[in-house]
């Protein structure tokens, strides 16, 4: 066993900073000499990425616990104080999700803060990711913090970490928080007050009714058509999650008296144990909800996941349900969102929609036919809502007004008083566009083909390889290093045209032999991007939150805006042909 993880191991099983508990279940790790478990504890801290810090629950420096908590929540406290140097009174606002020991760690967070100077706003019940961002702003924090692992299995928990844009924190501020945490070796030295103290010094503020009214309203302002509400029937699921109360209110409150949430799911519970992965984007979390859909004869069926800012979307079809995938439910929304503001004369004059550089490039052709502008951001819904603070603080120019915009991963958001992915927002657009195209006589599928016929055919898919623990990691590291230093000139008979290395921040072009290289104008991410002769595009993405490292592909092919049903039939085979295609080679060629 290498020297500092026995090291580590014996401090957290006998100093008197930690429970009992925690020293037993360490102590018990050394006396069985059980080296694998101790290296997979305390081989590494917690690493913040795209969305904070999440991990396995239990002891160890690995390991997502109360000292963790307490730890990064003191790292952040001490770049708040030591950022924000003004004689004016500093407060955050922390809430938290349907996990396992969610509001323990949201108190201690508030704990730490109070002990540290710095006023905490903690919801009274658990609450979801856009509500703590909203909150963040309305309270005019400096930060925030949601308790919370997303859509990760039970044994998972997280800690997302806010701003006082109410966006997740960026460079340099992420930086600087890691390595405050880093250095924090002490836990003895960790400031913390007892949340019942914290409270009665008027340090600790419990946030209730008042705000999500507040809320709720923002949400309300966002509908863009009316028609079409009448007689519609939405089941919905918030998968176990904190979903259940704000989606139900703001549903009722845009107009649909119909909506029934699928029973055996809707109280919060941490075990999630009617699925095997709390996420929308997963056909099997979604299944209950759609059997409930059919039995019902629902027109749309939605899913949510524990932190309530992802979105599943399905829809009735004839006798049939269909389900949508990220790329399409964004396009779809993007499509819907812009030309109802186009019609009702709420477009502004300068609009811009936000995408990732791995979402559909179907997303730009619809914002460019509306007249917006289309930007690009790195992956994560942090750097849309960066992108959206410097241009309003003018540190990107010239001025455009952010509409709406989203992820691959069926994150969406529209308007600007929430900074993160919305899914309480995006289930009241959903279903007004739903019920609005209902009422036209349309489905999605025919909307989406006429999106096909306007702008080509885009088809997308995802492959994730999951690699768990340090073997994973360095299997992983491994991968990303080969196609870095190896890159394929060809894939699936296709040449590399363009190579984008977004960790180096160079982008080489590939034309008749010769190479040509510029900046990439994008903040620094181990991102991998290919684009093909043949229009296709591929991206490897190690996860900066997961044990994950995932594979983007997406193809295109032009029509003619007068092509037929069997032409748009015909290019949507080939360019499904051409992915399975893409994937397999691409596939074999990283992990070989």
């Amino acid at each position: 066993m290498q020297d500092n993880i026995q090291r580590l191991a014996q401090y957290w099983s006998t100093s008197q900073v930690f429970d009992e508990k925690t020293r037993t279940e360490i102590a018990g790790l050394l006396q069985s000499n059980n080296e694998k478990e101790l290296t997979e504890r305390f081989y590494r801290d917690l690493e913040f990425g795209t969305g904070g810090m999440r991990g396995i629950l239990g002891a160890g420096t690995a390991r997502m616990n109360i000292y963790n908590v307490r730890k990064a929540t003191q790292a952040f406290a001490d770049e708040l104080n030591a950022f924000f140097k003004g004689p004016e009174q500093k407060a955050i606002a922390i809430s938290y999700d349907s996990r396992h020991f969610s509001r323990e760690f949201a108190e201690a967070t508030a704990g730490v803060m109070a002990a540290n100077g710095i006023h905490a706003y903690i919801t009274k019940e658990l609450r979801p990711t856009p509500m703590l961002s909203f909150m963040v702003r309305h309270y005019k924090c400096k930060g925030g913090v949601c308790v919370t692992a997303s859509h990760n299995p039970p044994e998972y928990n997280g800690y997302k970490v806010y701003w006082e844009t109410g966006g997740q924190i960026v460079p340099p501020h992420d930086e600087a928080v890691i390595r405050r945490y880093s250095a924090l070796t002490n836990y003895e030295s960790i400031r913390f007050m007892p949340f019942a103290e914290g409270v009665k010094k008027g340090l600790i503020h419990e946030v209730g009714a008042e705000f999500d009214e507040i809320y709720f309203k923002e949400v309300d302002k966002l509908s863009v058509r009316k028609e079409g509400r009448e007689g519609f029937k939405i089941v919905y699921s918030p998968l176990h999650g904190t979903g259940a109360y704000p989606v139900t209110e703001a549903l009722k409150r845009w107009g649909f008296k119909d909506v029934t949430v699928v029973p055996e799911q809707a109280k919060p519970d941490g075990n999630f144990p009617t699925v095997k992965y709390p996420n929308p984007e997963e056909p099997e979390a979604m299944h209950m909800a759609i059997e409930l859909g059919k039995k019902l004869k629902a027109d749309l069926v939605l899913g949510t996941d524990p932190d309530t800012d992802r979105i599943g979307i399905v829809v009735r079809e004839g006798d049939d349900y269909r389900v949508f995938n990220g790329n399409q439910i964004g396009s779809l929304l993007v499509d819907f969102y812009l030309s109802g503001m186009k019609d009702s004369g709420r477009m502004p004059a300068n609009p811009l929609v936000i995408k990732t550089i791995v979402t559909t490039d179907q997303q730009a052709d619809i914002a460019h036919y509306y007249g917006a502008t289309c930007e690009e951001t790195l992956t994560g819904f942090k750097w849309i809502c960066q992108l959206v603070d410097d241009i309003e603080k003018g540190r990107s120019k010239p001025y455009r007004q952010y509409v709406c915009g989203g992820e691959e991963s069926y994150g969406f958001l529209a308007g600007t008083f929430v900074r993160d992915k919305d899914a309480v927002s995006a289930c009241c657009i959903a279903a007004e566009m739903v019920s609005y195209y209902k009422s036209k006589g349309k489905t999605l599928s025919m909307v989406l083909d006429e999106l096909y016929l306007r702008h080509g055919v885009y088809l997308e898919s995802l492959a994730t390889l999951t690699l768990p623990g340090k073997e994973g990691a360095d299997r992983i590291r491994q991968m990303m290093e080969r196609l870095r230093s190896d890159p394929p000139r060809e894939i699936a008979g296709s040449e590399v045209r363009i190579l984008r290395d977004v960790d180096a921040q160079k982008e080489i072009s590939f034309e008749k032999g010769k190479a040509t290289t510029k900046v990439y104008d994008q903040p620094r991410s181990n991102v991998l991007q290919f684009v093909l002769a043949d229009g296709s595009k591929v991206s490897a993405r190690p996860s900066g939150t997961e044990p994950k490292i995932k594979f983007y592909f997406s193809v295109h092919e032009n029509l003619s805006k007068t092509a037929s049903p069997a032409e748009l039939s015909s290019a949507k085979a080939g360019c499904a042909k051409r992915l399975t295609e893409l994937e397999a080679a691409f596939n074999a060629m990283a992990r070989s």
